[in-house]
């Protein structure tokens, strides 16, 4: 778990570490996970322009830093969907993700949002169905002509 650690709003000059971070992770962990082919397609979406442009710009996020340091980070676009949510390879397992959840899930309930739903990984998964989201389906998608699988999952929100 994380010592100490700090949650900000994600801002524009935020973008670049965010793709760095997007890119690390998939590079360095995905190893376990992933073929070769399918981590390099994957990782190469960080830099095409257009790929996470819109989430980044018009989504709403949190990045949390360690020593003030960029070390994981959470968008939600449209604001009922959780789109990004990634951790540096160095920072992985000490609590980065767990907190930005948290953020993000209360932020959404409090906002009145009765569902977030998602289009989780293979790293993000077993997170995701440990705080209680819901697998909805699995779906097989291409990118940059790369089979991948993925999990649509969805997180119900009580209405009080």
């Amino acid at each position: 778990m994380v010592s100490s650690y700090q949650l900000q709003p994600l801002i524009g000059s935020d973008h670049l570490v965010v793709r760095e971070i997007y890119a690390d992770v998939i590079t360095y962990e995905g190893q376990s996970f992933y073929t070769k082919e399918q981590l390099q397609s994957w990782a190469a979406l960080a830099w095409l322009p257009g790929v996470l442009d819109k989430s980044l710009v018009e989504g709403r996020g949190w990045i949390s830093l360690q020593k003030q340091q960029a070390e994981a980070f959470a968008v939600r676009y449209p604001l009922n969907r959780l789109a990004l949510l990634y951790c540096r390879s160095r920072a992985t397992r000490r609590g980065h993700a767990t907190a930005l959840l948290n953020r993000v899930e209360l932020e959404a309930s409090e906002e009145g949002q009765t569902r977030l739903v998602t289009e989780a990984s293979l790293f993000s998964y077993p997170l995701l169905l440990r705080r209680g989201w819901n697998l909805i389906e699995t779906e097989a998608i291409q990118i940059g002509g790369v089979r991948f699988e993925r999990f649509q999952m969805e997180k119900l929100f009580s209405i009080n």
